[in-house]
């Protein structure tokens, strides 16, 4: 399933805090603009040899974190991608699907598959048209949210 184009960190996290709000969800957000020394070695750190468009990329990430349960956080990277974190769990989720991928978690399509052998358990996140989101869950990590969603 195509979702809506989010070309910019900051298309995403009004993306993302419409859907946080539609769960009714508190969000906080915090941003990260400009050009610090890793950027600065990209280009140079004087600017020499780097078109104006590449001075004009001035690089922006955020942090968006969202009350729960389950505790969620998202972090927007420069390049389409996010990482977002249920209760301790890290997914690898483009950017575009991030606002999709929390109306998932939001209305239940998730769980927790376990096996007894080989002992294992993954956190599936079903997104609709994409394909499952799966990470691993280990004991250390496993909250009361989490152990509410075993199957």
């Amino acid at each position: 399933m195509s979702h809506p184009p989010l070309p910019s960190t900051q298309s995403a996290v009004l993306a993302i805090e419409a859907t946080a709000a539609r769960h009714g969800r508190e969000v906080s957000t915090s941003h990260d603009i400009g050009r610090d020394r890793t950027f600065a070695g990209l280009v140079g750190a004087d600017g020499a040899g780097a078109g104006a468009d590449e001075l004009a990329a001035i690089p922006h990430e955020a942090l968006v974190e969202i009350a729960g349960p389950p505790e969620v956080t998202v972090r927007l990277f420069v390049h389409d991608d996010a990482l977002v974190t249920i209760d301790g769990v890290p997914f690898d989720v483009p950017r575009d699907s991030v606002p999709a991928f929390l109306n998932s978690l939001w209305t239940g399509l998730v769980h927790l598959r376990q096996r007894v052998f080989p002992p294992s358990c993954t956190m599936i996140v079903t997104v609709p048209g994409e394909p499952s989101y799966r990470e691993p869950v280990t004991a250390l990590t496993l909250t009361p949210w989490l152990a509410g969603r075993i199957r």
